[in-house]
């Protein structure tokens, strides 16, 4: 079963929810604000997805811009960044999808496409 994270008010996170949809594929949804994903989940699909922790912010999202990450992200461990994320959801890029084998972080229908289907 794949998992969807996403935050509900986010555009591109319907656009995607759309797209599983319609594409017949079955999903838990969890919203990103209210269950924020943990430490260890962050960690573990970083791994899974091959993303380096720094490509899982949301860097056009008004938090990560107001608390200066950019230039503070380039110091930090790879625990720090995650401790980062896992204390607001907003934080996060969405949408993410995780599968058994897979982790996708934004949506990009091509690559959601060759990945998932």
């Amino acid at each position: 079963m794949i998992l969807f994270i996403e935050y509900p008010k986010c555009g591109t996170c319907r656009k995607a929810k759309k797209w599983l949809e319609e594409n017949g594929l079955e999903f838990n949804d969890r919203n990103i604000v209210t269950d924020n994903p943990t430490f260890d989940e962050l960690k573990e699909w970083s791994k899974l997805g091959g993303i380096p922790i720094r490509k899982l912010f949301n860097t056009s999202g008004l938090l990560y811009k107001s608390m200066g990450l950019k230039d503070k992200l380039l110091d930090m461990s790879d625990d720090e960044m995650l401790n980062i994320l896992a204390s607001d959801g907003m934080l996060v890029k969405r949408p993410l999808v995780i599968g058994d084998n897979f982790v996708l972080s934004g949506f990009k229908e091509d690559v959601w496409k060759n990945t998932i289907i």
